[in-house]
């Protein structure tokens, strides 16, 4: 048995702050162009390896995207996926749609890009054999570490997704195998709220954590 160390006491006071950080954890699409100092970057890469992973794999890999070209070859991505997605939608939400801001890719002064390993020699292959995909998930859980420390210090960060895979993976030359999760825009936010933009714009309205509860 290791020796016990005793475990930090976390107070009401604590609770109600963590509380707070969740609530006030946006998806930022407005930046400001001030950039983030370098050992503030390291500290959240550094803050996402405490987060959670399947056999301890830590399959997460960033990829920090400075290279003007290799930007200019995301935003083109996204421009195409993001009209292909507006001529998908139905009348109704086409208006609405064509009016949201879905990236802070022109004005976020760091981008990161997010991949999973799939199979990394880390971990040794535990608790995968079944769930593969849990690689993927891990990756999430460090996206949202670095989110979380993000936030408390004032950063915001925008998850954008409208993108294909593939011309990401080309566009940063990164290994074949490496399965893409997300591309990041991270900076300080033009203005703050505890409202979701899109729950803002009225495109979706967050319910409670009951309506997504079964009992057996």
């Amino acid at each position: 048995m290791p020796n016990p160390v005793p475990a930090p006491i976390f107070d009401v006071a604590f609770r109600d702050q963590l509380l707070s950080l969740l609530q006030w954890r946006r998806d930022v699409r407005h930046f400001r162009p001030d950039p983030i100092p370098p050992a503030i970057l390291d500290n959240l890469l550094a803050t996402a390896t405490l987060a959670p992973s399947v056999g301890l794999s830590q399959p997460c890999r960033f990829v920090i995207v400075e290279d003007p070209a290799r930007r200019a070859a995301i935003r083109a991505s996204f421009t195409g996926c993001n009209a292909e997605a507006l001529a998908s939608q139905d009348d109704q939400h086409a208006p609405l749609y064509a009016r949201l801001k879905l990236a802070g890719l022109d004005t976020a002064p760091c981008h990161l890009a997010a991949f999973a390993e799939p199979a990394p020699a880390q971990g040794h292959g535990l608790g995968r054999r079944t769930m593969p995909e849990t690689t993927a998930y891990s990756a999430v859980m460090a996206i949202h570490t670095l989110w979380l420390a993000a936030r408390a210090i004032g950063l915001g960060l925008g998850w954008v997704s409208i993108l294909d895979p593939a011309a990401v993976a080309a566009a940063l030359d990164v290994p074949a195998e490496w399965t893409f999760i997300g591309y990041l825009c991270l900076g300080y936010p033009r203005f703050d709220s505890d409202t979701p933009e899109l729950e803002r714009e009225g495109w979706e309205t967050r319910r409670p954590g009951a309506a997504f509860v079964l009992r057996r």
